[in-house]
């Protein structure tokens, strides 16, 4: 637990201290977002330069705890997040094709998966290598597309590194419970900064870092007090919210004849709760409920046994899919054709 300790503090104070910082490089090096009423939310041009406040905080002190880790492992999540930081600031930046982000997205998977940081519990290599693929690509371009309004990606990756935190702790992995610490102290420093109105964005360079390293503590998580075959459902509750944007922009992108990872819009859930009357300060607090929520339920199923959490998944998995149905239907949409 002093570990723990030690980590929260260390990189809020460094995430306070440079978020400020990486707004100022944001300003001289004009990486700015500028306003887009057809796309985004905001009105006034923001620097979006937070997520190198997020990822050197987190760095520094994993760093220092370094030894204590599997060298292999931690080397592999870290250079794959580092990666993933750099190549989002260079987007944020310059503008990539969604096809090079998506080389760059495999590449670092494929450090995960040398250094054995994959899933194991499918009955054949080639199966957890695809379960693998699809968790951490996934992930990492769903908290991605979450990060559509202030502080939403910062806040729901907290309360996702903090359930990861939580679980940590019950069953002694106190090494991957500091780098879920250290994610949510980094994003708690940051939100400061980026809660409505937000004077700095964290970008790509902030949420590619944080899906994939979120990807990799979901994998690592373990739960030696259960069995897999409930246990695979954690992390998917924990990390429920970007998991059910992700699906809703895709499903309600393709009906429309659209490109779901290249097309932007106003349709996400954050948009659409705020077309059916909530303010954005509104929108993103019943979202952080939402997560909070479900990273309840996870906790209960790596104690449950497997009826208990077949029912939790299934009812939780009722509620998922009539709110997919529920959010293509006004009030939530379509506002005005809104696209």
């Amino acid at each position: 637990m002093r570990t723990y300790i030690v980590v929260f503090v260390g990189v809020l104070l460094l995430a306070v201290a440079g978020t400020p910082l990486a707004r100022k490089l944001g300003l001289r090096l004009n990486t700015i977002d500028k306003p887009d009423p057809t796309r985004k939310v905001h009105t006034i041009p923001t620097p979006r330069l937070g997520g190198v406040a997020i990822f050197l905080s987190t760095l520094i002190v994993t760093l220092l705890l370094g030894e204590q880790y599997n060298v292999s492992q931690l080397a592999g999540i870290l250079i794959g997040a580092a990666l993933m930081s750099f190549m989002g600031l260079w987007d944020d930046r310059f503008s990539l094709p969604a096809s090079v982000k998506l080389i760059g997205q495999f590449i670092a998977l494929s450090l995960l998966v040398i250094t054995g940081v994959s899933i194991n519990i499918l009955p054949h290599p080639l199966l957890n290598l695809t379960a693998t693929a699809l968790w951490v690509v996934g992930i990492t371009n769903a908290i991605n597309l979450l990060d559509n309004m202030d502080g939403l990606s910062g806040g729901i990756a907290a309360i996702a590194a903090a359930h990861f935190a939580l679980m940590c702790a019950f069953t002694g992995q106190y090494l991957v419970g500091a780098l879920s610490v250290a994610v949510m102290a980094a994003c708690i420093g940051f939100l400061i900064y980026n809660w409505t109105p937000a004077t700095i964005f964290m970008g790509d360079s902030g949420a590619l870092f944080l899906g994939f390293v979120l990807a990799a503590i979901g994998i690592k998580v373990d739960f030696p007090l259960n069995t897999p075959i409930v246990t695979w459902m954690v992390p998917i509750l924990v990390l429920a919210v970007p998991i059910f944007d992700t699906t809703l922009v895709t499903i309600s992108r393709l009906k429309r004849g659209l490109n779901p990872l290249t097309t932007p819009g106003l349709d996400h859930t954050s948009h659409r709760l705020t077309y059916a009357g909530l303010t954005r300060r509104e929108a993103v607090l019943v979202l952080y409920g939402v997560a909070f929520s479900a990273g309840l339920v996870a906790i209960f199923l790596t104690r449950a046994t497997v009826l208990e959490g077949y029912l939790m998944g299934a009812l939780t998995g009722i509620i998922g899919l009539y709110g997919l149905w529920r959010m293509e239907r006004p009030p939530f949409w379509p506002p005005n054709d809104k696209k």
